[in-house]
């Protein structure tokens, strides 16, 4: 049976501030969803929230990029968008970049990651959702978990894994994309990978059956609207187990809570910390950046879930790590490398700053 399952998302109003999202908002959208499931446009759904991203997971069997299974999604968020306006949410409707719908979600704010596939006799799907970080915040889970023989075995005892894995790395400033074949292109990858903030991983292959192993939302707000709206709050979807990493596999790259860009005013670098789905409402000075990630088996397309796989003690060091990494961070206030480095701060007040200064600067 060919199913295609879309993760999509958009921050559309965040309660208190930028630290969570409304039930109210999430009943609505379950509501839009189950009226689609009813009438047979999905076969099933899932509605959560990573902080203030409100996520929409769906199964259906329209293909990528439908526009109808698009539009759904888009109207969604913008019934939504009208109860958070209700209730004065903070940043109601503030990643819907556009007036009109105009055939599918790209390029109008919301993160989108989708793939259609074959679906296995046992088919695990493993959904990661962020808040307050940026498109590019997979690339080093995704290495690891598809070229890193120290994280992932399988690539080294399993005969189905041994030959690798292609990526597909989108430079999302200038709109292009290369492919490469790992273990023998690791070195050049890495090259680009290890730059996330301008060159993110789009998709994962199976080299020896070009199956679809992991996708992901590049999407980058701040180039699609010219100014700061918000940080990408991206999403991933990864396939497990067979020729796939195990789910373990799959989980442990978040162990370490690695640094990311985001968190307050999308300004600053911290780590990536692995909560469970209740404990997605950053505070602390918006964060630190936060992870959260659904568990599911599919069946005939039915999402057999989830389950919070980071609900577990495993990854309470991960946690404890983050705490303590975010407050050796927070100590360089509005220095780097706890800021940005100013080439990244072009949405925000430096182009203004420059401005203001320009015939003050003299030769040395």
């Amino acid at each position: 049976m060919k199913i295609t399952l879309s993760v999509i998302k958009a921050d559309i109003g965040g309660y208190v501030g930028h630290s969570s999202s409304h039930p109210d908002v999430l009943k609505k959208a379950r509501e839009c969803l189950e009226r689609a499931r009813k009438g047979g446009q999905l076969i099933d759904y899932h509605v959560t929230n990573c902080g203030d991203d409100l996520e929409l997971i769906l199964t259906h069997q329209q293909g990528e990029e439908n526009e109808a299974i698009h539009k759904l999604a888009w109207d969604t968020f913008l019934e939504c968008t009208d109860v958070a306006k209700a209730l004065k949410l903070h940043g109601a409707g503030q990643d819907l970049l556009s007036d009109a719908f105009s055939g599918n979600v790209k390029g109008l704010g919301p993160g989108l990651a989708e793939m259609e596939f074959e679906e296995r006799q046992a088919e695990t799907v493993i959904i990661f959702m962020a808040d307050k970080t940026s498109s590019g915040a997979w690339n080093l889970p995704l290495y690891r978990m598809f070229a890193d023989p120290f994280n992932t075995i399988g690539l080294v005892i399993a005969a189905n894994m041994h030959s690798g894995f292609s990526f597909e790395i989108h430079d999302v400033k200038h709109s292009k994309k290369v492919v490469f074949n790992a273990p023998e292109e690791i070195y050049d990858m890495l090259v680009l990978m290890g730059a996330p903030n301008r060159y993110a991983v789009k998709a994962v292959r199976h080299r020896p059956s070009d199956e679809i192993a992991a996708v992901s939302s590049t999407q980058k707000l701040s180039f699609m609207a010219g100014r700061y709206v918000g940080k990408d709050d991206p999403v991933l979807v990864v396939r497990s187990q067979g020729k796939f990493p195990a789910v373990g596999e799959i989980l442990e790259p978040f162990a370490v809570p690695h640094l990311v860009e985001g968190w307050m005013r999308g300004s600053h670098n911290g780590p990536l910390m692995p909560t469970a789905q209740p404990q997605a409402n950053p505070s602390r000075f918006d964060g630190p950046p936060r992870v959260i990630c659904c568990g599911f088996q599919l069946a005939e397309g039915m999402l057999i879930g989830p389950r919070d796989m980071f609900d577990d003690p495993a990854f309470d060091e991960a946690r404890h790590w983050a705490n303590q990494i975010a407050e050796y961070l927070r100590r360089h206030g509005p220095f780097e490398p706890h800021r940005l480095p100013l080439e990244e701060m072009e949405y925000t007040t430096m182009p203004e700053v420059m401005q203001k200064l320009e015939g003050r600067f003299l030769d040395l």
